[in-house]
């Protein structure tokens, strides 16, 4: 969903205080270990921020590279999360 990503790509530069526009982000940008600001502790900055931005709950053994391997299959997470 296009809103998603948009919203998604909204909380990845709020809460990591990325310098990109976004537009700079597309569903193939690499976030975890692409990103330096996207480290352990800014990984659980961001689920807390898409937690409280989506109304959902990321559980702890859902957490994994794959997960935030880039800003589509983190908006896809996101999107099956909103769709249960």
């Amino acid at each position: 969903m296009p809103d998603t990503e948009n919203a998604v790509r909204e909380v990845l530069i709020e809460t990591l205080e990325l310098n990109q526009a976004p537009a700079d982000l597309t569903r193939d940008t690499a976030l975890f270990g692409a990103l330096p600001e996207l480290d352990s502790f800014g990984v659980v900055h961001l689920v807390v921020a898409l937690e409280e931005r989506f109304d959902i709950v990321i559980d702890d053994d859902e957490f994994g590279a794959d997960l935030f391997e880039t800003v589509g299959s983190l908006t896809d997470f996101v999107d099956a999360k909103l769709a249960a």
